[in-house]
């Protein structure tokens, strides 16, 4: 079977951003866009003996050109010498489960396609990225390795055969390349049991235990009716929108309160079942509601990690925790309590990969729905909601005494985060320009009636390898203890994001149950204040609040 080698040039813009390239599929579909990339990383990542006796996984969540993707993927793989290919059937692999499969297979690494919560469909966006052999998205070292592979790339190594049934689980041949077409689900499946009482939350089901689930027609759809209703017996209709389509049914997979309102509605009805949950586009984020109760992802870290031995896997207690900087220090406090140690990185679950790797911390996550533990190398959304589950099955509390039973012992973080989508980028990087050259001014100034004591520009030493990560995001403390960080996301394929995260503690038994805008309603006011918020973007309130 002879290799192709077809000559190509670098094309601008392929930097990989927290969660490897994201644009839409227009872009990545037109001309040698896609094979580009892939041939690069293979030219970034080729070890020195090369790929003969490695196995690669690939997988993607099923947005649309999915599935053509990963014949292309396949494709050059085979031409650069990859040994094995394991290949999600139906081109189909969660992000988590990917981890799982790199890690249990000791593959060298994966190949995910996602744009993992961005909309789908042949004007949505498109993503893909590399995860090393932890399991874990690439470190910098190697996204950087991979981008300078991009601007000096001169050819593709590709083979002219024909496209692999996905469809079939079974094993091919290209040249001297194995592919493997494996079930998505089962390895996965294999591992949740490992970590939870499956018997016990079966019984709990058969107790009268109910779920809503919406996997919002992405990929956790055939993971969540595997576990929850076949494994554990939950009632047939429990996993709602559970068929992935390239287009997420004409809907945002992304599981917060705007996007999974109809479960929100739900949720707040007289019928709610006792948990409602959601995953996204690529599986590894979640959302959690009680009967009556919204559970923020910074609030679900905290509970977590405060009940992680609840479950089989964590009975021994955890090694530690970390957050990303913009989340809220509620899980700060659940870490002191129990004497382990408690990291702030960087936005970006590669961070958590070195902690995790060296056994530092067992739990860790993000404000932005992403929780996980050192099970794999990526946020779990199926995971959480079994470790939900299984706090539920064993307190035998609802969802709204937990959380108030939390915030009773440990207080309550206050936080809420603003989201203004689709900016002018040159307006959004002139908003964070202005703000970060006042920061050195503003300690010990008052903004909108509160006393600032300290503002910087978060910077990040990893603890086990020494890597500096600078301009992380724009921190502005307060006397009181408060806090507001201005961050732009990297995740967007359109224009610019700018997050606005707002925190401040709250001990006073008699204040644990305010409306959360409500108490933070001086700290929005103050935010707008010192970022000049409505001028700047043109925008009388935020597009997302979470």
């Amino acid at each position: 079977m002879e290799i192709q080698r077809i000559a190509t040039t670098p094309i601008e813009g392929m930097k990989p951003g927290t969660s490897g390239l994201r644009k839409k599929v227009t872009e990545f579909a037109k001309g040698h866009y896609l094979a580009n990339f892939v041939q690069s990383v293979f030219n970034a990542v080729r070890p020195p003996e090369g790929f003969g006796g490695v196995t690669l996984v690939v997988g993607g969540d099923g947005r649309f050109y999915n599935a053509q993707a990963i014949q292309t993927v396949i494709r050059i793989a085979a031409a650069n010498g990859v040994g094995r290919l394991l290949v999600g059937a139906g081109g189909i692999l969660s992000t988590p489960a990917a981890s799982c499969v790199i890690r249990k297979h000791k593959a060298f690494g994966g190949l995910i396609l996602s744009a993992s919560h961005n909309p789908g469909g042949p004007d949505g966006d498109f993503g893909i990225k590399f995860n090393a052999a932890n399991g874990g998205p690439a470190p910098e070292k190697i996204t950087d390795a991979i981008y300078a592979a991009t601007l000096s790339i001169d050819e593709i190594l590709t083979l002219d055969t024909p496209d692999i049934d996905l469809d079939r689980i079974g094993s091919h041949r290209l040249g001297d390349t194995k592919v493997e077409v494996i079930d998505p689900v089962a390895d996965y499946v294999e591992l949740m049991r490992e970590l939870f009482d499956f018997p016990a939350l079966r019984a709990a089901f058969a107790s009268g235990l109910t779920l809503a689930f919406d996997a919002m027609h992405a990929v956790t759809g055939p993971y969540a009716h595997a576990i929850f209703e076949r494994e554990l017996g939950a009632a047939p209709g429990t996993v709602r929108n559970g068929t992935p389509r390239p287009d997420f049914g004409g809907h945002h997979p992304d599981p917060n309160l705007v996007h999974a309102k109809e479960l929100l509605d739900l949720m707040m009805s007289p019928d709610a079942p006792d948990l409602g949950a959601a995953s996204d586009g690529d599986g590894d984020r979640n959302l959690i509601i009680g009967r009556g109760i919204f559970i923020s992802p910074s609030d679900s870290l905290a509970i977590l990690a405060a009940n992680a031995h609840l479950a089989p896997a964590y009975r021994n207690g955890i090694a530690g925790v970390a957050r990303s900087m913009p989340t809220s220090g509620a899980v700060d406090r659940v870490a002191e309590k129990l004497g382990v140690a408690c990291y702030e990185t960087p936005t970006g679950w590669k961070f958590f990969g070195n902690l995790l790797d060296a056994g530092r911390i067992t739990i860790c996550g993000e404000e932005s729905a992403g929780t996980g533990s050192n099970h794999v190398r990526e946020k779990d959304g199926i995971w959480a909601v079994l470790l939900w589950l299984s706090i539920l099955a064993v307190r035998g509390q609802s969802v709204a005494e937990i959380a108030k039973d939390h915030w009773a012992t440990y207080g309550r973080n206050y936080y809420t985060r603003h989201d203004y989508e689709g900016l002018d980028t040159p307006a959004a990087q002139g908003l964070m320009s202005g703000l970060e050259a006042r920061l050195g001014s503003l300690a010990a100034t008052t903004v909108h009636g509160r006393r600032v004591v300290k503002a910087d520009n978060f910077s990040y030493t990893d603890p086990v390898d020494g890597s500096v990560s600078g301009n992380q995001g724009l921190r502005v403390f307060f006397e009181d203890g408060a806090r507001i960080v201005f961050r732009l996301s990297g995740t967007g394929t359109t224009g610019s994001t700018l997050r606005v995260y707002i925190e401040r503690y709250e001990a006073d038994p008699a204040r644990l149950a305010l409306d959360t805008q409500e108490a933070l309603a001086d700290l929005i006011a103050t935010a707008d204040e010192l970022a000049d918020l409505r001028e700047r973007t043109g925008r009388a309130q935020p597009d997302v609040i979470t």
